[in-house]
């Protein structure tokens, strides 16, 4: 079942199924809810699982929103605002204690996941808080300035992570956004390397950054439920 509520001050998209025992989190744009349906679809034909919530809360300014920090543009003049811990304490302070109201349980396994940008602050969000037993994050903006300092920094709290990009990513003219691929490379190893991740995989995509979004996103968290045993691990 599909529906469309306001959450908070936040337009959400909300598929549920009963009983449903999961939550899957995901800041969303105007291009992603276009393929939402298809995405969901997805989930459930590689996972083999339809009992799970998703929340897809629409972002209104992308740059800003999902940005741990603020940094210079890097494509057009719009730079990067650093919202992203406003957004997460919407996450942690309204959004899932509606979905625990509206689905009537405090026993369901909670994870984060999106594309691009919001791939970056689904991974940003693991570092800053443990209540997300998974991330998937999909072509993530890991040419993030100054992002290779913080991970080397910085502990991430979740077992879970999946990775992926499009095997065409690094090779982008923009000179900052083609160091993509080393810098996920990094992120691989020092995730796997960490005491507190359980699993991590890598997954190369064949194309550039702008294909096949919801495809991508839906590998992802299918990955979470398959490697987290479904719905009987806790």
């Amino acid at each position: 079942m599909k529906t469309e509520q306001i959450i908070g001050n936040r337009r959400c998209y909300i598929y549920s199924e009963d009983s449903a025992d999961i939550y899957f989190i995901q800041p969303i744009d105007e291009h992603d809810l276009e393929v939402l349906d298809r995405e969901v679809e997805i989930i459930k034909e590689l996972s083999g699982e339809s009992r799970f919530v998703l929340a897809a809360f629409l972002v209104d300014d992308w740059n800003k929103e999902l940005s741990p920090w603020e940094v210079p543009a890097v494509f057009g003049k719009e730079n990067f605002g650093g919202g992203a811990e406003e957004t997460l304490s919407y996450i942690l302070n309204t959004l899932i204690p509606s979905l625990n109201e509206m689905y009537c349980s405090m026993e369901k396994r909670c994870y984060i996941g999106g594309y691009s940008l919001a791939g970056l602050f689904s991974l940003w969000s693991a570092y800053r808080t443990d209540i997300f037993q998974g991330v998937a994050a999909a072509s993530p903006s890991v040419w993030f300035q100054n992002w290779n300092k913080y991970i080397e920094a910085h502990t991430i709290q979740t077992p879970k992570i999946y990775l992926s990009l499009g095997d065409k990513e690094e090779k982008a003219r923009n000179r900052i956004m083609s160091i993509v691929g080393d810098n996920i490379r990094l992120q691989h190893k020092i995730l796997s390397e960490s005491a507190n991740v359980k699993e991590c995989i890598l997954e190369w995509n064949k194309g550039n950054h702008f294909i096949n979004s919801e495809v991508r996103t839906a590998k992802g968290f299918s990955w979470l439920i398959n490697s987290c045993g479904g719905k009987d691990e806790k």
